[in-house]
């Protein structure tokens, strides 16, 4: 078998495998699985199957899930030689470490398909927070596997989680300035054809939508047109599907709505739409048909607009700007929009409920201003001052 083969994890349920047919019919096969077991599955791989169809996942999270277990299953086979049955607390941990540092051969910074023999399961180390994320898939299939009888025992329960830093006060977010001037270069960026003149509208659209919203990159991604909507009294809202399916609905302002109907004329669509439009928001510019573009494809688009607009920065000689913007990301609007308004003396309660945060204390790390205050008070005090 090659290295990081593939591994069948589509979502499936115990009936997929045969029901109680197949148990009789596999007595050898199912010899350390519980005589009370509620599953049929034989391989390792297939109680993964079970486990990612038993839960009601959404897409985003079955391919995260589907992410995560190819990695560990991938592990256990080609670096620990062992199956679910045979594993250790002490294999757990080795594993949770070897997310912390995966060797040379597991990494590549290019995301090839699986099916690709160039393909590997890593772009690079993860941070403490990835790490949680995949333990947590690993504890919840070990978990499952004992629950239906699969494994006698669990001895992921004795992993203890990632251990996670207290929140920090977040740094990466952009100025005002910074968003004016990626604004202004994309508005003027040059477009000579229908397809770049609809890139220009898209991706011009899309910074406001993220900057005034501070939506996640797949909340607008998946939404439809037909989620910018109003209510009649003048106000404007974008709904979109948080974490764990939990609805929100955003504030519109006026420039984001003049920028959704100039991105709507661009692709030959009415400046306005009814909420039973299922068009999809984000579309792709080279496609005559409505097709939704990807999440890595939204991301792609404003990280070209930060690159254009660290270039104009550092030909005006804003070394510091185009410095910030060359390391920005789509999540950075998201940043800036709750530090921006949490500056502006936003209520925090007002930030905590529009940015789908489950903690207040998630929100308060946006807070700046306090801090500036404090910093500029103590200056004022130090300058002219014999404090030293």
């Amino acid at each position: 078998m090659k290295k990081f083969a593939l591994i069948d994890l589509e979502p499936a349920t115990a009936a997929t495998f045969g029901g109680g047919e197949r148990r009789q019919g596999n007595l050898t096969g199912l010899r350390d699985i519980a005589d009370d077991a509620i599953t049929d599955a034989l391989t390792d791989s297939e109680i993964a199957r079970e486990f990612i169809g038993h839960g009601e996942l959404g897409p985003k999270s079955i391919a995260n899930t589907q992410k995560e277990l190819f990695r560990f299953l991938t592990w256990c086979r080609e670096e620990a030689g062992k199956t679910l049955r045979m594993l250790t607390v002490a294999d757990l941990n080795t594993y949770k470490d070897f997310l912390k540092e995966p060797p040379a051969d597991w990494i590549s910074s290019t995301k090839w398909p699986r099916s690709d023999p160039r393909y590997r399961p890593f772009s690079g180390p993860l941070s403490d927070a990835s790490r949680r994320q995949a333990m947590i898939a690993v504890k919840g299939l070990m978990a499952f596997a004992e629950q239906t009888g699969y494994l006698r025992r669990d001895p992921g329960a004795l992993v203890k989680n990632v251990k996670m830093p207290h929140v920090k006060r977040v740094t990466r977010y952009l100025t005002q300035q910074a968003i004016s001037l990626a604004l202004e270069t994309v508005s003027q960026r040059a477009a000579t054809t229908p397809a770049a003149l609809r890139q220009r509208a898209r991706d011009r659209f899309l910074l406001l939508a993220y900057a005034h919203t501070g939506a996640r990159l797949n909340e607008i991604v998946s939404a439809d047109m037909g989620a910018v909507y109003t209510e009649g009294n003048g106000r404007w809202w974008l709904d979109v599907m948080g974490k764990g399916g939990k609805p929100r609905r955003l504030p519109v302002p006026t420039d984001l709505l003049d920028a959704y109907r100039l991105y709507r004329q661009a692709f030959e669509l009415l400046p306005q739409t009814v909420r039973a439009d299922t068009t999809p928001l984000v579309l792709s510019s080279r496609s005559k048909t409505p097709v939704r573009i990807s999440d890595e494809a939204a991301s792609d688009a404003l990280k070209a607009v930060f690159s254009e607009a660290a270039s104009a920065a550092a030909a005006l000689g804003d070394a510091d700007t185009a410095a910030t913007l060359r390391q920005a990301s789509t999540h950075w609007l998201r940043h800036s929009m709750l530090t921006n308004h949490a500056n502006n003396g936003v209520q925090l309660k007002t930030l905590q409920e529009t940015a789908g945060h489950a903690s207040i204390a998630t929100t308060a790390a946006y807070l700046h201003k306090t801090d500036n205050e404090r910093h500029d008070e103590i200056l004022a005090s130090v300058n002219g001052k014999n404090i030293v």
